[in-house]
């Protein structure tokens, strides 16, 4: 347990964001984009992007929000096995003892890793956007796009209502597609992994994740950019002009089916944050935490 709530474990750690080869990866597309965009080296560098109030909001909360995490958040979230075995169980009650013996082992893993891959994109997307959509779920997601700046452990600052509601997002979806596949092939299914990390989900995730939640204005280009999100994208996506568009997690293919999509050739301007009226009441630790509850509070009674 001591491991688990050590937040530099999730430096060693390839089911983290910030997991190192992560992080050395978007180092490495930095140092060639800056090579390209010289004028971006002043602001990248620069001690006030890095040791600005906002920053080290970051910080402190990131450290905060992994024992909070594991402490109070994940004993409370259903786990994907649990999911998994109930949603075997009532198909096997359902219809029977089924296999499907047509498929071969490796036919079984490519579909079986690119299913919950797609799955849980999907299921990302609209929780997302569910969070932008619902007033009171707004008030919680308010706390991530309160950031003023971008880096890596901006990805963190997120509600611990909202860590709930991711949490049982992925055990579910996740849940369900194991059920399934248990069900139908049985001792076939596995997924292609590296490191214990979707295949899908590691590769993408080496394509500068970390940059998402930067400076480093990078994007992809008109026709990748209508299949993957990227990282200015979603720096798009925390401008005060923009934030109902860009929902999606690796895949823009969903923005693209659901009207929300914005390519990033497409904007010039981007101003991080909220409203000055409502950035009052996000400047602290405390504010992150408690400040929504006292909305909602106020809403209920109304």
């Amino acid at each position: 347990m001591l491991m688990e709530i050590n937040p530099f474990e999730y430096l060693m750690d390839p089911h983290r964001r910030i997991y190192w080869l992560f992080l050395l990866s978007s180092l490495m597309i930095t140092f060639v984009f800056l090579k390209f965009h010289p004028k971006q080296q002043r602001i990248v560098l620069s001690k006030k992007l890095w040791l600005h109030p906002s920053s080290l909001l970051d910080y402190s909360y990131f450290i905060f929000s992994v024992f909070f995490r594991v402490m109070i958040i994940l004993p409370v979230i259903i786990s994907t096995k649990e999911v998994a075995l109930f949603v075997n169980i009532v198909l096997l009650n359902q219809y029977g003892f089924v296999r499907i013996e047509t498929l071969s082992y490796t036919q079984v893993m490519v579909l079986f890793t690119l299913i919950l891959f797609i799955l849980n994109d999907f299921t990302r997307y609209w929780l997302h956007r569910l969070l932008h959509f619902v007033p009171w779920l707004w008030v919680f997601h308010k706390v991530h796009h309160s950031a003023k700046v971008l880096n890596p452990l901006t990805f963190y600052r997120v509600h611990p209502i909202e860590f709930l509601l991711f949490g049982f997002r992925y055990s579910l979806s996740i849940g369900f597609v194991t059920g399934v596949f248990v069900f139908l092939f049985g001792s076939l299914v596995s997924i292609y992994d590296i490191l214990g990390v979707n295949l899908f989900v590691f590769i993408f995730s080496l394509l500068g994740s970390n940059l998402r939640h930067s400076h480093i204005k990078l994007g992809f280009g008109n026709v990748v950019e209508l299949f993957l999100i990227s990282p200015l994208q979603h720096q798009i996506h925390h401008s005060k002009n923009y934030m109902n568009t860009n929902f999606g997690g690796f895949l823009s293919v969903w923005d693209y089916l659901f009207g929300t999509l914005i390519l990033s050739k497409n904007v010039t301007n981007i101003k991080f944050g909220l409203e000055k009226t409502q950035m009052k009441n996000f400047q602290s630790l405390k504010d992150l935490l408690f400040f929504p509850f006292i909305v909602t509070y106020k809403q209920i009674k109304k």
